[in-house]
């Protein structure tokens, strides 16, 4: 089974009092979202350096001057500060911003599609964990086990309980998935004469499966596969990058991850069209 299609609120007309109380919700839902998007900043930035994420408290990279609660409340504290530290005046990273609205953003849409149910509140936490990993894949090319080896546990469980994909899809997408990346990692030193995917982004599509089962898994792989050969290609062409550098393969998983989440039964009807036009 794929992810829910949207929830439908089941008020047949909208009145005031019904408006009111679903615009608190997302009005709730979005601070949040800002919050936790700051914490995930913090995961960002400490995780592959090996820090841990509760202590010290929240400070400044450059100075080290803790930051008190006034300066850090999410998006209002930044644009308050003008983008830099109130003790040194450096300069902060636009990241922290950028985190903190789309972890908001993220969830609003997901209250918008699934609405208020503990599935929402599930595929929230995979959007969450989605957002570390991008950040990290991209800072430092590495995407932290600590994420992704409680999300497929949580995953598994999420099957088990309330989220639609079911147990045993929820188990072969975490196998099919994380499987299928081992053997292309495996295979590309004999194919390609070099390493080819990293064990951080088998161990990402293992959780992705398992959260969405494994027809989502498979089109994640080819979304990314896609997307990251396209822009490759593009860097490449337009002398930005290099032939033999990196790509971090990670963010073209979380977009797919995010396409199939919201959109894997169309895709697949498309793809399905293609191949036999009388689908």
């Amino acid at each position: 089974m794929l992810p829910a299609k949207r929830f439908e609120w089941t008020e047949p007309e909208s009145s005031p009092e019904s408006i009111m109380h679903e615009w608190s919700l997302y009005l709730v839902v979005g601070i949040l979202g800002a919050l936790i998007g700051s914490f995930l900043n913090v995961c960002i930035f400490r995780l592959p350096r090996g820090e841990s994420i509760a202590w010290p408290g929240s400070h400044c990279p450059s100075c080290s001057h803790p930051i008190g609660f006034y300066d850090n409340i999410p998006l209002l504290s930044y644009l308050w500060l003008g983008g830099r530290c109130r003790a040194c005046r450096a300069t902060i990273s636009i990241r922290y911003p950028l985190v903190e609205a789309t972890n908001a953003l993220g969830y609003l849409i997901i209250l918008w599609y699934f609405g208020p149910t503990w599935t929402a509140a599930l595929y929230a936490l995979l959007f969450s964990a989605l957002v570390v990993v991008t950040g990290t894949d991209l800072t430092h090319k590495m995407i932290p086990n600590v994420i992704t080896l409680p999300g497929m546990v949580v995953g598994l469980l999420g099957a088990v309980t309330v989220l639609p994909v079911g147990v045993i899809n929820s188990v072969i997408g975490l196998t099919l998935g994380g499987g299928l990346l081992w053997l292309l990692a495996w295979l590309s030193p004999y194919l390609f004469g070099k390493e080819g995917m990293g064990g951080g982004d088998i161990k990402l599509l293992a959780m992705i499966g398992a959260f969405l089962g494994w027809k989502p898994a498979l089109l994640t792989i080819m979304i990314a596969s896609l997307t990251g050969s396209i822009i490759g290609i593009s860097l490449i062409s337009l002398r930005i990058i290099k032939r033999d550098d990196y790509i971090p393969f990670g963010p073209f998983l979380v977009l797919g991850a995010l396409l199939s989440l919201f959109f894997a039964q169309p895709l697949l009807d498309w793809y399905q069209g293609l191949l036999d036009p009388g689908y």
